[in-house]
Protein backbone atom coordinates (compact mmCIF):
# COMPACT_ATOMS: atom_id res chain seq x y z
CA UNK A 1 0.00 0.00 0.00
CA UNK A 2 1.60 3.28 -1.06
CA UNK A 3 1.68 6.08 1.74
CA UNK A 4 -0.53 9.30 1.29
CA UNK A 5 0.32 12.00 -0.71
CA UNK A 6 3.30 14.30 -0.16
CA UNK A 7 5.08 11.93 2.06
CA UNK A 8 8.97 12.59 2.78
CA UNK A 9 11.02 10.48 1.05
CA UNK A 10 13.45 10.69 4.03
CA UNK A 11 13.56 11.81 7.93
CA UNK A 12 14.54 15.28 7.85
CA UNK A 13 14.27 18.24 10.87
CA UNK A 14 13.75 20.70 8.18
CA UNK A 15 10.14 18.75 7.10
CA UNK A 16 7.08 19.00 9.70
CA UNK A 17 6.33 14.96 8.85
CA UNK A 18 8.07 11.79 7.41
CA UNK A 19 7.15 8.41 6.80
CA UNK A 20 9.47 6.31 7.99
CA UNK A 21 9.47 3.94 4.86
CA UNK A 22 6.43 3.21 2.99
CA UNK A 23 5.54 -0.35 4.06
CA UNK A 24 3.34 -2.32 1.51
CA UNK A 25 1.87 -4.51 4.23
CA UNK A 26 1.18 -2.28 6.73
CA UNK A 27 -2.40 -2.42 7.76
CA UNK A 28 -1.99 0.40 10.25
CA UNK A 29 -0.17 3.25 11.68
CA UNK A 30 1.56 4.37 14.75
CA UNK A 31 2.70 8.16 14.17
CA UNK A 32 4.89 9.54 16.80
CA UNK A 33 4.11 13.93 17.46
CA UNK A 34 7.97 15.00 19.10
CA UNK A 35 9.42 18.78 19.08
CA UNK A 36 12.64 17.94 20.39
CA UNK A 37 15.11 16.56 17.44
CA UNK A 38 17.10 14.35 20.32
CA UNK A 39 14.38 12.39 21.72
CA UNK A 40 13.01 12.45 18.11
CA UNK A 41 15.22 10.30 16.46
CA UNK A 42 15.74 8.02 19.23
CA UNK A 43 11.85 7.40 19.38
CA UNK A 44 11.88 7.11 15.28
CA UNK A 45 14.56 4.45 15.51
CA UNK A 46 13.65 2.47 17.87
CA UNK A 47 9.81 2.46 16.45
CA UNK A 48 11.22 1.55 12.97
CA UNK A 49 13.33 -0.80 14.24
CA UNK A 50 10.83 -2.96 15.68
CA UNK A 51 7.25 -2.33 14.15
CA UNK A 52 8.08 -1.27 10.29
CA UNK A 53 7.59 -4.43 9.12
CA UNK A 54 3.60 -4.67 10.59
CA UNK A 55 2.83 -0.94 10.89
CA UNK A 56 3.65 2.50 8.93
CA UNK A 57 5.96 4.63 10.85
CA UNK A 58 4.76 8.41 11.12
CA UNK A 59 7.12 11.18 12.41
CA UNK A 60 5.63 14.57 13.00
CA UNK A 61 7.90 17.34 14.24
CA UNK A 62 5.17 19.82 14.72
CA UNK A 63 1.80 18.67 16.21
CA UNK A 64 -0.50 21.15 14.05
CA UNK A 65 0.77 18.64 11.13
CA UNK A 66 -0.53 15.79 13.29
CA UNK A 67 -4.10 16.03 12.17
CA UNK A 68 -3.80 16.38 8.09
CA UNK A 69 -1.45 13.78 8.44
CA UNK A 70 -4.05 11.21 10.25
CA UNK A 71 -6.75 12.24 7.85
CA UNK A 72 -4.76 11.54 5.60
CA UNK A 73 -3.63 8.22 7.14
CA UNK A 74 -7.18 7.19 7.28
CA UNK A 75 -8.29 8.35 3.60
CA UNK A 76 -5.21 5.47 2.51
CA UNK A 77 -6.87 3.23 4.51
CA UNK A 78 -4.23 3.03 6.75
CA UNK A 79 -5.88 3.01 10.37
CA UNK A 80 -4.00 4.88 13.57
CA UNK A 81 -3.45 2.79 15.87
CA UNK A 82 -1.02 4.51 18.32
CA UNK A 83 -0.33 7.88 18.79
CA UNK A 84 2.75 8.65 20.72
CA UNK A 85 3.11 12.15 21.78
CA UNK A 86 5.90 13.77 23.69
CA UNK A 87 5.15 15.96 27.00
CA UNK A 88 8.36 17.19 28.64
CA UNK A 89 10.36 21.02 28.22
CA UNK A 90 9.81 21.37 24.84
CA UNK A 91 6.57 19.75 24.56
CA UNK A 92 4.26 21.61 27.30
CA UNK A 93 1.40 21.45 25.58
CA UNK A 94 1.28 17.43 24.39
CA UNK A 95 -1.45 16.54 26.81
CA UNK A 96 -3.44 19.12 24.97
CA UNK A 97 -2.39 17.51 21.88
CA UNK A 98 -2.97 14.00 22.37
CA UNK A 99 -6.35 14.94 23.73
CA UNK A 100 -7.33 16.45 20.64
CA UNK A 101 -6.51 12.93 18.70
CA UNK A 102 -9.73 12.10 20.32
CA UNK A 103 -12.22 14.06 17.89
CA UNK A 104 -9.72 12.83 15.10
CA UNK A 105 -10.12 9.27 15.36
CA UNK A 106 -11.44 8.19 18.49
CA UNK A 107 -10.40 4.78 18.50
CA UNK A 108 -6.31 5.78 18.41
CA UNK A 109 -4.79 5.01 22.01
CA UNK A 110 -3.06 8.29 22.77
CA UNK A 111 0.20 7.12 24.48
CA UNK A 112 2.56 10.40 26.27
CA UNK A 113 5.96 9.86 25.95
CA UNK A 114 7.90 11.38 29.14
CA UNK A 115 11.53 11.50 29.76
CA UNK A 116 13.20 9.53 32.55
CA UNK A 117 13.03 11.31 35.94
CA UNK A 118 11.15 14.35 34.45
CA UNK A 119 8.72 13.57 37.29
CA UNK A 120 6.65 17.28 37.31
CA UNK A 121 5.78 15.64 33.17
CA UNK A 122 5.25 12.23 35.04
CA UNK A 123 2.26 13.82 37.30
CA UNK A 124 0.57 15.56 34.74
CA UNK A 125 0.36 12.85 32.54
CA UNK A 126 -1.00 11.15 35.64
CA UNK A 127 -3.55 13.29 36.25
CA UNK A 128 -4.26 13.00 32.14
CA UNK A 129 -5.02 9.71 32.18
CA UNK A 130 -7.80 9.77 35.21
CA UNK A 131 -9.37 12.26 33.05
CA UNK A 132 -9.40 10.80 30.21
CA UNK A 133 -7.33 13.03 27.91
CA UNK A 134 -4.78 10.36 27.35
CA UNK A 135 -5.06 6.20 27.33
CA UNK A 136 -1.44 5.61 28.97
CA UNK A 137 1.98 6.55 29.27
CA UNK A 138 5.47 5.33 28.66
CA UNK A 139 9.01 6.05 29.58
CA UNK A 140 11.41 7.62 26.26
CA UNK A 141 13.74 5.44 25.07
CA UNK A 142 17.79 6.67 26.38
CA UNK A 143 19.61 3.86 24.26
CA UNK A 144 19.25 1.02 22.30
CA UNK A 145 17.45 -1.84 22.76
CA UNK A 146 14.97 -0.08 24.80
CA UNK A 147 13.03 -2.85 25.90
CA UNK A 148 11.30 -1.52 28.55
CA UNK A 149 9.86 0.68 26.43
CA UNK A 150 8.75 -1.58 23.59
CA UNK A 151 7.20 -3.96 26.27
CA UNK A 152 4.22 -1.53 27.07
CA UNK A 153 3.99 -0.32 23.79
CA UNK A 154 3.39 -3.93 22.27
CA UNK A 155 0.66 -4.38 24.79
CA UNK A 156 -0.80 -1.01 23.91
CA UNK A 157 -0.87 -2.44 19.70
CA UNK A 158 -2.48 -5.83 21.06
CA UNK A 159 -5.08 -4.04 22.76
CA UNK A 160 -5.92 -1.40 20.16
CA UNK A 161 -6.16 -4.53 17.87
CA UNK A 162 -8.55 -6.38 20.05
CA UNK A 163 -10.56 -3.70 20.35
CA UNK A 164 -11.08 -3.19 16.12
CA UNK A 165 -11.35 -6.88 15.83
CA UNK A 166 -10.07 -8.24 12.14
CA UNK A 167 -6.94 -10.44 12.07
CA UNK A 168 -7.06 -14.22 12.38
CA UNK A 169 -10.72 -15.62 13.32
CA UNK A 170 -10.49 -18.93 15.23
CA UNK A 171 -14.03 -19.29 15.01
CA UNK A 172 -16.61 -17.43 12.27
CA UNK A 173 -20.30 -16.85 13.64
CA UNK A 174 -22.94 -16.54 10.91
CA UNK A 175 -26.24 -14.65 11.97
CA UNK A 176 -28.80 -12.45 12.10
CA UNK A 177 -27.13 -9.34 13.00
CA UNK A 178 -29.54 -7.85 15.48
CA UNK A 179 -30.57 -11.39 17.24
CA UNK A 180 -30.27 -11.84 21.14
CA UNK A 181 -28.51 -15.24 20.74
CA UNK A 182 -25.92 -13.61 17.70
CA UNK A 183 -25.12 -10.42 20.59
CA UNK A 184 -24.62 -13.43 23.28
CA UNK A 185 -22.19 -15.79 21.01
CA UNK A 186 -20.11 -12.82 20.63
CA UNK A 187 -19.75 -11.40 23.76
CA UNK A 188 -19.05 -15.03 24.91
CA UNK A 189 -16.20 -15.43 22.08
CA UNK A 190 -14.92 -11.78 23.16
CA UNK A 191 -14.90 -12.67 27.16
CA UNK A 192 -13.24 -15.77 26.43
CA UNK A 193 -10.32 -13.91 24.28
CA UNK A 194 -11.19 -16.08 21.27
CA UNK A 195 -10.84 -14.06 17.96
CA UNK A 196 -14.07 -14.49 16.55
CA UNK A 197 -15.38 -13.27 13.13
CA UNK A 198 -19.26 -12.40 13.04
CA UNK A 199 -20.67 -12.09 9.52
CA UNK A 200 -24.53 -11.13 8.77
CA UNK A 201 -26.20 -14.37 6.97
CA UNK A 202 -28.33 -11.72 4.92
CA UNK A 203 -25.08 -10.29 3.20
CA UNK A 204 -23.54 -11.46 0.55
CA UNK A 205 -20.56 -12.93 2.31
CA UNK A 206 -22.70 -14.79 4.52
CA UNK A 207 -24.45 -16.23 1.95
CA UNK A 208 -21.67 -17.11 0.51
CA UNK A 209 -19.68 -18.80 3.35
CA UNK A 210 -23.37 -20.53 4.18
CA UNK A 211 -23.09 -22.44 0.28
CA UNK A 212 -19.67 -23.46 0.87
CA UNK A 213 -20.19 -25.11 4.21
CA UNK A 214 -23.43 -26.96 2.23
CA UNK A 215 -25.81 -25.38 4.80
CA UNK A 216 -29.22 -24.05 2.94
CA UNK A 217 -31.28 -22.38 5.28
CA UNK A 218 -30.00 -23.42 8.23
CA UNK A 219 -30.87 -22.74 11.89
CA UNK A 220 -29.15 -19.90 12.77
CA UNK A 221 -26.19 -19.00 14.03
CA UNK A 222 -24.11 -21.23 12.15
CA UNK A 223 -20.89 -21.56 14.58
CA UNK A 224 -17.58 -22.64 12.10
CA UNK A 225 -14.32 -23.58 14.43
CA UNK A 226 -11.02 -22.95 12.15
CA UNK A 227 -8.76 -23.90 14.00
CA UNK A 228 -8.61 -27.79 14.36
CA UNK A 229 -7.22 -29.89 11.72
CA UNK A 230 -10.89 -30.20 10.20
CA UNK A 231 -12.88 -27.65 10.40
CA UNK A 232 -16.28 -28.31 12.15
CA UNK A 233 -19.61 -26.40 11.58
CA UNK A 234 -21.94 -26.00 14.46
CA UNK A 235 -25.58 -25.36 13.88
CA UNK A 236 -27.50 -23.24 15.87
CA UNK A 237 -25.27 -25.13 18.69
CA UNK A 238 -25.63 -24.76 22.39
CA UNK A 239 -22.78 -22.95 25.18
CA UNK A 240 -21.95 -27.08 25.93
CA UNK A 241 -21.55 -27.89 22.47
CA UNK A 242 -19.02 -25.17 21.81
CA UNK A 243 -17.68 -25.70 25.08
CA UNK A 244 -17.13 -29.71 24.14
CA UNK A 245 -16.08 -28.70 20.56
CA UNK A 246 -12.89 -27.11 21.56
CA UNK A 247 -11.83 -30.36 23.19
CA UNK A 248 -10.58 -28.49 26.59
CA UNK A 249 -12.36 -30.62 29.14
CA UNK A 250 -10.84 -33.10 30.69
CA UNK A 251 -13.56 -36.27 31.06
CA UNK A 252 -14.37 -36.99 35.18
CA UNK A 253 -14.70 -40.25 36.50
CA UNK A 254 -17.44 -40.68 38.79
CA UNK A 255 -15.13 -42.21 41.17
CA UNK A 256 -12.77 -39.00 41.98
CA UNK A 257 -12.95 -36.76 44.65
CA UNK A 258 -11.17 -33.67 44.76
CA UNK A 259 -9.73 -31.97 47.32
CA UNK A 260 -11.65 -28.47 46.28
CA UNK A 261 -14.54 -27.79 44.19
CA UNK A 262 -15.20 -23.79 43.19
CA UNK A 263 -18.24 -23.45 41.80
CA UNK A 264 -18.10 -20.05 39.22
CA UNK A 265 -14.63 -18.47 37.85
CA UNK A 266 -15.35 -15.23 38.50
CA UNK A 267 -12.04 -13.75 40.16
CA UNK A 268 -12.84 -14.72 43.76
CA UNK A 269 -13.26 -18.30 42.48
CA UNK A 270 -9.85 -18.24 40.25
CA UNK A 271 -7.82 -16.81 42.88
CA UNK A 272 -9.47 -19.61 45.11
CA UNK A 273 -8.19 -21.96 42.16
CA UNK A 274 -4.71 -20.50 41.78
CA UNK A 275 -4.67 -20.88 45.75
CA UNK A 276 -5.82 -24.22 45.72
CA UNK A 277 -3.75 -25.79 43.20
CA UNK A 278 -0.61 -23.99 43.54
CA UNK A 279 -0.79 -25.46 46.91
CA UNK A 280 -1.40 -29.65 46.20
CA UNK A 281 -5.01 -29.81 46.38
CA UNK A 282 -7.12 -31.27 43.70
CA UNK A 283 -9.09 -28.43 42.28
CA UNK A 284 -12.00 -28.71 39.81
CA UNK A 285 -13.68 -25.30 38.93
CA UNK A 286 -17.51 -25.29 37.20
CA UNK A 287 -18.33 -22.19 34.92
CA UNK A 288 -21.84 -22.42 33.56
CA UNK A 289 -21.21 -18.71 31.40
CA UNK A 290 -18.00 -17.06 31.16
CA UNK A 291 -14.25 -16.65 32.54
CA UNK A 292 -14.29 -13.71 34.80
CA UNK A 293 -17.84 -12.80 36.05
CA UNK A 294 -19.10 -9.79 35.43
CA UNK A 295 -15.77 -8.03 36.07
CA UNK A 296 -14.80 -10.05 32.80
CA UNK A 297 -16.85 -7.45 30.60
CA UNK A 298 -15.37 -4.70 32.00
CA UNK A 299 -13.05 -2.60 28.86
CA UNK A 300 -10.50 -0.99 31.17
CA UNK A 301 -9.64 -1.34 35.19
CA UNK A 302 -7.53 1.32 36.58
CA UNK A 303 -7.65 0.66 39.94
CA UNK A 304 -6.40 -3.29 40.35
CA UNK A 305 -3.22 -3.63 42.04
CA UNK A 306 -0.02 -3.96 39.88
CA UNK A 307 -1.34 -2.32 36.87
CA UNK A 308 -0.31 0.84 36.29
CA UNK A 309 -1.65 1.16 32.94
CA UNK A 310 -5.08 -0.84 33.49
CA UNK A 311 -6.03 -3.79 32.38
CA UNK A 312 -9.29 -5.03 30.67
CA UNK A 313 -11.37 -7.54 32.87
CA UNK A 314 -10.96 -10.35 30.29
CA UNK A 315 -7.49 -9.93 30.19
CA UNK A 316 -7.37 -10.11 34.12
CA UNK A 317 -9.68 -13.25 33.81
CA UNK A 318 -7.80 -14.95 31.16
CA UNK A 319 -4.29 -14.52 33.17
CA UNK A 320 -5.51 -15.97 35.97
CA UNK A 321 -7.30 -18.87 34.45
CA UNK A 322 -4.54 -19.52 32.45
CA UNK A 323 -2.04 -19.54 35.75
CA UNK A 324 -4.63 -22.02 37.60
CA UNK A 325 -4.48 -24.50 34.75
CA UNK A 326 -0.88 -24.09 35.00
CA UNK A 327 -0.91 -25.51 38.46
CA UNK A 328 -3.39 -28.35 37.07
CA UNK A 329 -6.59 -26.65 38.15
CA UNK A 330 -9.16 -28.82 36.17
CA UNK A 331 -11.95 -26.76 34.29
CA UNK A 332 -16.29 -27.53 33.53
CA UNK A 333 -17.08 -24.71 30.86
CA UNK A 334 -20.34 -24.24 30.54
CA UNK A 335 -22.06 -26.52 33.17
CA UNK A 336 -24.25 -25.14 35.96
CA UNK A 337 -24.17 -26.26 39.33
CA UNK A 338 -27.89 -27.30 40.34
CA UNK A 339 -28.09 -28.67 43.68
CA UNK A 340 -25.48 -29.21 46.64
CA UNK A 341 -25.70 -32.65 49.07
CA UNK A 342 -23.97 -33.57 52.18
CA UNK A 343 -22.99 -37.22 51.91
CA UNK A 344 -20.61 -39.29 54.76
CA UNK A 345 -18.47 -36.23 55.25
CA UNK A 346 -18.00 -35.33 51.76
CA UNK A 347 -19.80 -33.14 48.98
CA UNK A 348 -21.85 -33.82 45.77
CA UNK A 349 -22.52 -31.16 43.40
CA UNK A 350 -25.30 -32.17 40.87
CA UNK A 351 -24.59 -30.56 37.18
CA UNK A 352 -26.90 -29.40 34.58
CA UNK A 353 -25.22 -31.57 32.37
CA UNK A 354 -26.72 -34.90 34.61
CA UNK A 355 -22.48 -35.21 35.57
CA UNK A 356 -21.70 -35.15 39.55
CA UNK A 357 -18.83 -33.53 41.33
CA UNK A 358 -17.61 -35.18 44.66
CA UNK A 359 -15.47 -32.80 47.02
CA UNK A 360 -14.33 -32.70 50.34
CA UNK A 361 -15.05 -28.57 50.71
CA UNK A 362 -16.33 -26.51 48.26
CA UNK A 363 -16.09 -22.65 47.36
CA UNK A 364 -19.22 -20.86 46.20
CA UNK A 365 -17.77 -17.53 43.88
CA UNK A 366 -21.26 -17.89 42.00
CA UNK A 367 -21.05 -14.05 41.89
CA UNK A 368 -24.16 -11.76 41.25
CA UNK A 369 -26.14 -11.05 37.62
CA UNK A 370 -27.22 -7.65 36.84
CA UNK A 371 -30.90 -6.80 38.07
CA UNK A 372 -33.30 -7.24 34.69
CA UNK A 373 -35.41 -3.99 33.92
CA UNK A 374 -38.59 -5.86 33.71
CA UNK A 375 -40.23 -4.27 31.16
CA UNK A 376 -41.49 -6.54 28.41
CA UNK A 377 -41.28 -4.53 25.37
CA UNK A 378 -37.65 -3.98 26.32
CA UNK A 379 -36.86 -7.58 27.22
CA UNK A 380 -38.15 -8.10 23.35
CA UNK A 381 -35.34 -6.15 22.23
CA UNK A 382 -32.74 -7.72 24.23
CA UNK A 383 -29.70 -8.58 21.62
CA UNK A 384 -31.61 -5.57 19.60
CA UNK A 385 -30.34 -2.71 21.38
CA UNK A 386 -30.77 -3.85 24.63
CA UNK A 387 -27.99 -5.42 26.23
CA UNK A 388 -27.03 -6.41 30.00
CA UNK A 389 -23.64 -5.90 31.11
CA UNK A 390 -21.23 -3.63 29.59
CA UNK A 391 -20.96 -5.86 26.21
CA UNK A 392 -18.02 -4.73 25.03
CA UNK A 393 -17.68 -6.79 21.66
CA UNK A 394 -20.51 -4.12 20.63
CA UNK A 395 -19.06 -1.42 21.30
CA UNK A 396 -17.35 -0.39 17.40
CA UNK A 397 -21.15 -1.36 16.09
CA UNK A 398 -21.76 2.24 18.09
CA UNK A 399 -20.13 4.50 15.80
CA UNK A 400 -22.07 7.51 15.62
CA UNK A 401 -24.85 6.03 17.86
CA UNK A 402 -26.69 7.70 21.20
CA UNK A 403 -26.41 5.17 23.73
CA UNK A 404 -27.91 4.98 26.95
CA UNK A 405 -25.98 3.12 29.76
CA UNK A 406 -28.35 2.28 33.03
CA UNK A 407 -26.46 2.23 36.68
CA UNK A 408 -25.00 3.98 38.64
CA UNK A 409 -21.52 2.08 39.90
CA UNK A 410 -18.07 1.63 38.60
CA UNK A 411 -19.08 -0.96 35.39
CA UNK A 412 -21.58 1.58 34.10
CA UNK A 413 -18.83 3.97 34.31
CA UNK A 414 -16.53 1.87 32.76
CA UNK A 415 -19.11 1.08 30.28
CA UNK A 416 -19.43 4.72 29.22
CA UNK A 417 -16.72 5.78 28.69
CA UNK A 418 -15.66 2.53 26.56
CA UNK A 419 -19.37 3.55 24.60
CA UNK A 420 -17.62 7.30 24.55
CA UNK A 421 -15.02 6.26 21.88
CA UNK A 422 -17.53 5.32 19.28
CA UNK A 423 -20.72 6.62 20.18
CA UNK A 424 -21.91 10.01 19.00
CA UNK A 425 -23.50 10.50 22.82
CA UNK A 426 -23.68 8.83 25.69
CA UNK A 427 -25.75 9.14 28.71
CA UNK A 428 -25.67 7.58 31.84
CA UNK A 429 -29.25 6.84 33.91
CA UNK A 430 -28.74 7.50 37.81
CA UNK A 431 -31.59 6.70 40.19
CA UNK A 432 -29.60 8.46 42.99
CA UNK A 433 -29.20 12.21 43.46
CA UNK A 434 -25.09 11.70 42.73
CA UNK A 435 -22.52 8.80 41.69
CA UNK A 436 -20.32 9.90 44.24
CA UNK A 437 -21.88 6.63 46.80
CA UNK A 438 -21.58 4.24 44.02
CA UNK A 439 -18.58 4.87 41.84
CA UNK A 440 -14.63 5.30 42.08
CA UNK A 441 -13.35 8.65 42.31
CA UNK A 442 -11.00 8.42 39.20
CA UNK A 443 -14.40 7.18 37.27
CA UNK A 444 -15.94 10.20 38.32
CA UNK A 445 -13.54 12.77 36.84
CA UNK A 446 -13.23 11.34 33.85
CA UNK A 447 -16.52 10.99 33.09
CA UNK A 448 -16.63 14.66 33.94
CA UNK A 449 -14.32 15.17 31.26
CA UNK A 450 -15.33 13.47 28.43
CA UNK A 451 -17.40 16.02 26.31
CA UNK A 452 -20.05 13.48 24.83
CA UNK A 453 -21.01 11.61 27.96
CA UNK A 454 -23.69 12.94 29.89
CA UNK A 455 -24.96 12.26 33.45
CA UNK A 456 -28.95 11.63 34.11
CA UNK A 457 -29.54 12.18 37.92
CA UNK A 458 -32.91 11.02 39.57
CA UNK A 459 -34.08 8.84 36.51
CA UNK A 460 -34.79 5.32 35.49
CA UNK A 461 -36.17 3.38 32.43
CA UNK A 462 -39.76 2.95 32.40
CA UNK A 463 -40.50 1.58 28.74
CA UNK A 464 -39.12 1.70 25.24
CA UNK A 465 -40.18 1.09 21.71
CA UNK A 466 -39.14 -0.62 19.19
CA UNK A 467 -39.62 -3.05 16.63
CA UNK A 468 -36.33 -4.59 14.93
CA UNK A 469 -34.07 -2.18 17.03
CA UNK A 470 -34.68 -0.16 19.48
CA UNK A 471 -35.66 3.25 18.57
CA UNK A 472 -36.67 4.88 21.60
CA UNK A 473 -36.75 5.05 25.54
CA UNK A 474 -39.37 6.09 28.05
CA UNK A 475 -37.92 7.89 30.71
CA UNK A 476 -39.18 8.27 34.25
CA UNK A 477 -38.27 10.96 36.95
CA UNK A 478 -38.18 9.10 40.21
CA UNK A 479 -39.07 12.08 42.51
CA UNK A 480 -42.24 12.99 40.28
CA UNK A 481 -43.11 10.37 38.12
CA UNK A 482 -43.21 12.47 35.20
CA UNK A 483 -42.17 10.79 31.98
CA UNK A 484 -39.98 11.96 28.66
CA UNK A 485 -39.30 9.79 25.51
CA UNK A 486 -36.18 10.59 23.93
CA UNK A 487 -34.86 8.98 21.06
CA UNK A 488 -32.14 5.74 21.58
CA UNK A 489 -29.92 3.50 19.63
CA UNK A 490 -28.84 1.35 22.21
CA UNK A 491 -29.21 0.78 26.25
CA UNK A 492 -26.84 -1.30 28.18
CA UNK A 493 -28.25 -2.10 31.58
CA UNK A 494 -25.71 -2.54 34.90
CA UNK A 495 -28.45 -1.98 37.63
CA UNK A 496 -28.08 -3.70 41.30
CA UNK A 497 -26.59 -7.27 42.20
CA UNK A 498 -28.80 -10.36 42.49
CA UNK A 499 -26.83 -13.17 43.68
CA UNK A 500 -26.88 -16.51 41.70
CA UNK A 501 -27.43 -18.79 44.72
CA UNK A 502 -31.19 -19.59 43.57
CA UNK A 503 -29.11 -22.97 43.08
CA UNK A 504 -29.02 -23.61 46.50
CA UNK A 505 -32.46 -23.94 48.11
CA UNK A 506 -32.11 -24.70 51.76
CA UNK A 507 -28.61 -26.37 52.05
CA UNK A 508 -26.77 -22.98 52.62
CA UNK A 509 -28.49 -20.19 54.58
CA UNK A 510 -29.01 -16.95 52.96
CA UNK A 511 -30.61 -13.69 53.83
CA UNK A 512 -33.78 -12.35 52.26
CA UNK A 513 -31.75 -11.29 49.09
CA UNK A 514 -30.12 -14.49 48.64
CA UNK A 515 -26.61 -13.61 49.71
CA UNK A 516 -25.04 -16.62 51.60
CA UNK A 517 -23.82 -15.60 55.32
CA UNK A 518 -20.89 -16.58 56.86
CA UNK A 519 -19.08 -16.98 60.20
CA UNK A 520 -19.99 -14.74 62.92
CA UNK A 521 -23.62 -13.87 60.70
CA UNK A 522 -24.76 -17.72 60.10
CA UNK A 523 -27.99 -18.17 62.12
CA UNK A 524 -27.45 -19.73 65.99
CA UNK A 525 -29.06 -23.12 64.44
CA UNK A 526 -26.22 -23.98 62.39
CA UNK A 527 -23.97 -24.41 65.56
CA UNK A 528 -24.32 -27.77 65.88
CA UNK A 529 -23.10 -28.86 62.45
CA UNK A 530 -19.42 -28.33 63.94
CA UNK A 531 -17.04 -30.24 65.75
CA UNK A 532 -17.16 -29.14 69.35
CA UNK A 533 -14.80 -26.69 69.93
CA UNK A 534 -14.73 -25.31 66.51
CA UNK A 535 -16.98 -22.40 65.32
CA UNK A 536 -17.46 -21.43 61.98
CA UNK A 537 -14.59 -20.07 59.81
CA UNK A 538 -14.50 -16.62 58.54
CA UNK A 539 -15.91 -17.14 55.28
CA UNK A 540 -17.42 -20.60 56.37
CA UNK A 541 -21.13 -21.32 55.45
CA UNK A 542 -23.87 -22.64 57.41
CA UNK A 543 -21.94 -25.99 55.99
CA UNK A 544 -18.57 -27.06 57.73
CA UNK A 545 -16.44 -27.47 55.19
CA UNK A 546 -18.39 -25.11 52.07
CA UNK A 547 -17.13 -21.91 51.87
CA UNK A 548 -18.25 -18.37 50.15
CA UNK A 549 -16.41 -15.67 48.37
CA UNK A 550 -16.96 -12.55 46.21
CA UNK A 551 -20.35 -11.30 45.44
CA UNK A 552 -22.39 -13.98 46.25
CA UNK A 553 -21.67 -13.53 49.67
CA UNK A 554 -23.38 -10.70 51.98
CA UNK A 555 -21.12 -8.21 53.19
CA UNK A 556 -18.84 -8.56 50.38
CA UNK A 557 -17.31 -5.75 48.90
CA UNK A 558 -18.14 -5.34 44.80
CA UNK A 559 -14.65 -4.85 43.77
CA UNK A 560 -12.38 -7.23 41.67
CA UNK A 561 -9.55 -6.85 44.02
CA UNK A 562 -11.67 -7.15 47.08
CA UNK A 563 -13.27 -10.40 45.29
CA UNK A 564 -9.94 -12.28 44.44
CA UNK A 565 -8.49 -11.20 48.36
CA UNK A 566 -11.32 -13.74 49.34
CA UNK A 567 -11.08 -16.05 47.10
CA UNK A 568 -7.48 -16.31 48.11
CA UNK A 569 -8.17 -16.52 51.52
CA UNK A 570 -10.46 -19.36 51.82
CA UNK A 571 -7.13 -21.57 50.87
CA UNK A 572 -6.06 -21.44 54.68
CA UNK A 573 -9.33 -21.87 55.61
CA UNK A 574 -10.00 -25.08 53.54
CA UNK A 575 -6.54 -26.24 54.84
CA UNK A 576 -7.86 -26.08 58.36
CA UNK A 577 -10.81 -27.39 57.81
CA UNK A 578 -8.99 -30.72 55.83
CA UNK A 579 -6.66 -30.90 58.71
CA UNK A 580 -9.67 -30.69 61.67
CA UNK A 581 -11.44 -33.63 59.44
CA UNK A 582 -8.14 -35.61 59.18
CA UNK A 583 -7.74 -35.05 63.02
CA UNK A 584 -11.16 -36.29 63.70
CA UNK A 585 -10.97 -39.38 61.06
CA UNK A 586 -7.90 -40.80 63.04
CA UNK A 587 -9.28 -40.08 66.56
CA UNK A 588 -12.58 -42.31 65.47
CA UNK A 589 -10.85 -45.08 63.93
CA UNK A 590 -7.26 -45.19 66.00
CA UNK A 591 -5.08 -47.63 63.84
CA UNK A 592 -2.23 -47.95 65.84
CA UNK A 593 -4.37 -48.61 68.63
CA UNK A 594 -6.39 -51.30 67.13
CA UNK A 595 -2.89 -53.02 65.84
CA UNK A 596 -1.48 -52.91 69.11
CA UNK A 597 -4.71 -54.98 70.51
CA UNK A 598 -4.56 -57.61 67.77
CA UNK A 599 -1.10 -57.93 68.54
Amino acid sequence: MSAPAGVAAAVDEGLAAAVCGVTAEAQAAIVMVCRDPGAREILRRELFKRYCGDYQIVVCGRPGELAPWMRDLRAAGLPVALVIGAVGALDPDGIEVLAAVRAIDPTALRVAAVGWGDWQSVRSVFDAVILGKIDHWVTRPVQTPAEEFHRPVTEFLREWGSGRGGGFEAVQVIGEQWSARSQELRDLFSRHRVPAGFYDATSERGQQMLHELGLESPDLPVVVLRFAAERSALVNPSNLEIADAFGVMTPISPEEVFDVAVVGAGPAGLAAAVGASSEGLRTVVVEHEAVGGQAGTSSMIRNYPGFSQGISGAKLAQETWQQAWTFGTTFLYMRQAQSLTEKNGRYQLVLSDGGVLTSRTVIIATGASYRRLGVPRLEDLQGRGVFYGAAVSEAPAMRGRNVFVAGGGNSAGQTALHMAKWADRVTVLARAESLADSMSDYLLRQIGATPNIDVCYRVQVADGTGTSHLQSLILEDTASGARRSVPADALFVLIGSQPRTQWLGDSIARDQQGFILTGPELPARTSSRWPPGRPPLPLETSQPGVFAAGDARRGSVKRVASAVGEGAATIPLVHHHLETMAVASAAAYPRDGLLTKIS
